[in-house]
């Protein structure tokens, strides 16, 4: 009993921590975002991916939630990727004749984002009324209060727990309590591998956590869709949420192939009817009462518009009147709530959305947290609220949350809740250990640096190659071409002009090798990755002028490591970029998002970048010398 005192004590120390390194960060991030968001102009601010200059108005109508919203595209800087996503607080502007920027006085909200067009709810008619009278309009991402209020908010319930079972996840996560497991014969399931099975079964048995820990290729997703689906035969519903809404889409689509009913909270990243068949908002609409309640809406609307000017009397009518339908309309959406509800088996959302007030009231036998090594502790606990127990699936060894506060990220809040859970209770992990992407040698140097060689190929990949003698790893070393790195500013980073021609001349060369004929048959397909923002744009910008890559435009993908994960190619060039007498290498420190990079092809992976710089790290040394071995 003592032990569970000190425990708890020692537990909820922990997390007052997190939210003071959580504050750090909030306060950092918000000086940052404000002191950009005046001092940069237009054109850093559309290419940092906060800002769209210029926009187009489309239609405005009222959504399904009633929300009065307006379309917004963009025809120009459409390859810079943009951070405006649903949730995301925004505000309109006009670039005046001498340049500055004059902000409209209300604030708007992403109702729906894809690459280049945007829906936003805005306050009233009158607002788009005065939008449409101006020209030279832009639309500007405000700071997100929301996430981290939602964060805040999370840590303080968990600090505040008592007597219930969110108090027994957090000290049985992060303190000396063990985790539990009930007793359950293992079950077969003859298309996984024995890892994976063992997996399952875990999170079948586990009563409390279970981790599902899962390497570049292994079928984290194959094993997490198979927990979700198994779960589902001994629960009527469960929660399924992660860090980003890509990966809420993927796992859910993989769910409804699956003929799981999926009901998706926000907004899906990838727009095809499929993704938009099971979000809330569409099956909303499909509703056999959602066309009574939208005339009862209208009517409201109306009533409300003739209510102008008219006598004492006939305002007294018009409020019975209003009353009664409002009365009517609020009946209505409780029963298509509860209808979507009741027949949707799994719940998806990303971990900030889960307190979206849709979901308000409801609890979780299971959550489910895919992406979790890349989540902040808080965001997780968001969820966790709502849960008995907690299956977290990803891989800590591969991208982490996005922190940017060094001091905070030092003090570690980039420790994430999975991770502390990995090391304080191994019992709760499943190692997934065999991949299925990429050939023996390019997964070896992974296997062996981040997990204990492990790792072993499935022996239809083992092999696999593109061209007869071919090496699968090639590094091209920049040293004696003379290439030179230049800093541009904060928002894109570094940039080696040099070194990125190099490499689509590289590309060209392996291109020809393979042939047209063979690319086009076959479908081959190639992706080019860079640590950093200003060389993934410059390069874009390159194949864009190339009279050579243009056939293949579709078969080529370039971005950042960021942007990669998750993906693979069956060829892939990495730019390092770095090239300095001192050997800083300054970003490229954060081998987890090597790791990513350089597990990403299948069959050929090739690296550039100044040996004489890289060397001076361990990693990059052992990695050049593993290279040179299996060339020699």
């Amino acid at each position: 009993m003592n032990n569970k005192i000190i425990s708890s004590s020692a537990v909820i120390k922990e997390l007052e921590q997190q939210k003071q390194l959580l504050q750090m960060e909030y306060n950092y991030e918000k000086e940052e975002f404000c002191k950009q968001a005046e001092a940069i102009g237009i054109a850093r601010k559309v290419k940092k991916g906060i800002c769209w200059y210029p926009i187009t108005l489309g239609r405005s109508y009222y959504n399904s939630l009633n929300q009065l919203v307006i379309e917004v595209t963009r025809s120009s800087d459409t390859d810079i990727n943009h951070s405006f996503e649903f949730g995301r607080s925004i505000r309109f502007f006009q670039e005046n004749y001498d340049g500055t920027l004059s902000y409209f006085n209300f604030a708007a909200t992403v109702s729906y984002a894809d690459d280049n067009r945007m829906v936003v709810s805005v306050p009233s008619s009158q607002v788009i009324a005065e939008l449409n009278t101006k020209e030279r309009l832009g639309i500007q991402l405000f700071f997100d209060e929301t996430s981290y209020k939602n964060m805040f908010e999370a840590l303080s319930s968990v600090i505040q727990a008592k007597d219930n079972r969110l108090a027994e996840l957090r000290d049985i996560f992060l303190g000396n309590i063990p985790v539990h497991f009930r007793e359950l014969h293992p079950m077969r399931f003859p298309w996984l591998n024995t890892s994976q099975e063992e997996a399952v079964n875990k999170t079948l048995c586990a009563k409390d956590v279970a981790i599902i820990h899962g390497p570049p290729g292994t079928g984290k997703t194959t094993t997490l869709v198979e927990s979700i689906y198994e779960t589902l035969h001994r629960e009527s519903q469960v929660l399924v949420c992660a860090q980003s809404n890509t990966a809420v889409d993927w796992i859910s689509e993989k769910l409804v192939d699956r003929g799981v009913p999926v009901l998706r909270i926000g907004n899906p990243s990838r727009v095809n009817d499929k993704m938009l068949s099971f979000t809330y908002e569409r099956q909303f609409e499909n509703h056999a009462a959602y066309s009574e309640l939208w005339s009862i809406r209208k009517a409201i609307r109306d009533t409300q518009s003739a209510m102008r000017g008219k006598s004492h009397s006939d305002k007294e009518k018009a409020h019975n009147r209003l009353n009664n339908l409002r009365s009517r309309a609020t009946e209505l959406e409780i029963r298509i709530n509860e209808d979507l509800f009741a027949n949707a088996r799994v719940v998806a959302s990303t971990l900030v959305s889960s307190n979206h007030r849709i979901l308000m009231g409801h609890h979780f036998s299971t959550l489910f947290i895919d992406e979790a090594a890349q989540a902040l502790e808080a965001a997780c606990w968001i969820a966790i609220r709502k849960a008995n127990r907690v299956i977290f699936a990803g891989d800590h060894c591969q991208l982490p949350p996005t922190i940017k506060c060094i001091e905070a990220l030092h003090e570690g809040l980039g420790n994430t809740l999975m991770e502390k859970v990995s090391k304080r209770k191994p019992l709760a992990v499943s190692l997934l250990t065999t991949q299925y992407r990429m050939h023996e040698d390019i997964m070896r140097f992974s296997s062996a640096w981040f997990y204990q060689n492990q790792l072993e190929s499935a022996p239809e990949v083992r092999y696999r190659g593109i061209l007869d003698y071919d090496i699968p790893i090639s590094w091209i070393d920049t040293t004696d071409l003379d290439f030179n790195e230049e800093y541009l500013n904060d928002t894109a980073g570094r940039i080696n002009k040099q070194e990125a021609e190099h490499l689509l001349e590289q590309l060209e060369k392996y291109i020809v090798k393979i042939g047209h004929e063979r690319i086009i048959e076959e479908r081959i397909d190639f992706g080019v990755i860079s640590p950093y923002k200003a060389q993934v744009q410059y390069i874009r910008s390159l194949l864009r002028k190339s009279s050579f890559f243009k056939p293949y435009k579709k078969m080529i993908t370039v971005n950042t490591v960021d942007g990669f994960q998750g993906q693979e190619k069956d060829v892939i060039f990495i730019s390092l970029v770095r090239a300095n007498d001192k050997g800083n290498i300054g970003f490229l420190n954060d081998l987890r998002r090597m790791n990513v990079a350089i597990t990403r092809a299948r069959m050929k992976l090739v690296i550039l970048g100044n040996a004489a710089t890289l060397k001076k790290h361990n990693f990059y040394n052992e990695l050049i010398s593993y290279i040179d071995e299996l060339n020699n």
